[in-house]
């Protein structure tokens, strides 16, 4: 009852034989003790892209109506003010969507810890079967993953791949001490850690800074120094491979210029030719006709 009492939960005792510990008669819990803060961040609105895809959007809306109906007055307006006012998009710009029709079974597998048979596409095209335990389902950006066991081992599968599930009776295995969250955070580190590294110095007109994220799928800028003499800024790149460097480096014609590697700046030299040569070539062909 003290421990009640310090938490500014107002019990009385009464004495007597029909005394005993009470509430006063109008105090009210504030929905289990949650501040403003918290009650905000329940509100905050869900993707509802990823509620979609698990079928829980219905269910979403009505929980947070229920839940809404139960806060105190003068909470309410804080939470409608973030469900207004803060949207999540999970899309990005330019991303296609991804079919996952089986996402709902694979779903169900995890919540009822059961084996899955997956028939699943690889990176290759090749088409393999696997017995998997299901341990959990990873959202990135819009893309769906399924992180499963196999043979004692972690793998993590990209749902619109998966050609084909079957929940089986067999009881999942998950080890005591897996932790999705943490799985999935070393394993994008490690993912990251082993990309290809090409690493390419240029420099750029400073109209081109803003348009540097946009103009590769793969390019990582590493850094970017302070202007030269002529206004022009040394950016230093990882553009994985020497190709995809080549493409990037073109894709900005005069605007930027490849200082090292030498290598690299003569291929791109190279293809700037050929494609000056190209145009040369097929000018007269394609002259309007009077």
């Amino acid at each position: 009852m003290e421990a009640l009492g310090a938490a500014g939960i107002p019990v009385v005792a009464e004495r007597g034989a029909r005394g005993g510990w009470s509430l006063l008669g109008s105090y009210r819990t504030n929905l289990t003790g949650l501040n403003e803060a918290e009650i905000q961040a329940l509100f905050v609105n869900v993707p509802p892209k990823l509620l979609t895809d698990l079928r829980l959007e219905k269910a979403a809306e009505a929980a947070l109506l229920k839940l809404l109906a139960a806060l105190p007055s003068m909470h309410r307006q804080g939470a409608e003010r973030a469900r207004r006012r803060i949207h999540v998009d999970v899309t990005g710009w330019n991303r296609p969507e991804e079919a996952v029709p089986l996402l709902p079974v694979l779903q169900e597998a995890v919540w009822t810890e059961r084996r899955v048979l997956l028939t699943y596409r690889r990176n290759d095209g090749e088409t393999v079967e696997r017995l998997v335990d299901p341990l959990g389902l990873v959202a990135k950006g819009s893309v769906w993953y399924l992180v499963a066991g196999v043979d004692g081992e972690m793998r993590t599968y990209r749902v619109s791949r998966v050609q084909g599930a079957t929940v089986t009776d067999k009881p999942c295995v998950c080890p005591d001490d897996f932790d999705l969250a943490a799985y999935w955070e070393e394993s994008t580190a490690q993912f990251n850690a082993d990309l290809p590294r090409y690493i390419v110095s240029v420099r750029a007109r400073p109209d081109v800074l803003p348009r540097l994220r946009y103009a590769g799928r793969f390019a990582r800028t590493e850094e970017i120094g302070a202007p030269d003499e002529d206004g022009w800024i040394p950016i230093t790149l990882n553009l994985g491979l020497e190709e995809v460097a080549c493409e990037y480096v073109l894709a900005f014609g005069p605007a930027m210029e490849v200082l090292e590697p030498e290598s690299l700046r003569e291929k791109v030299l190279a293809a700037a030719q050929e494609l000056i040569a190209l145009y040369a070539e097929t000018a007269e062909t394609h002259l309007p006709t009077a």
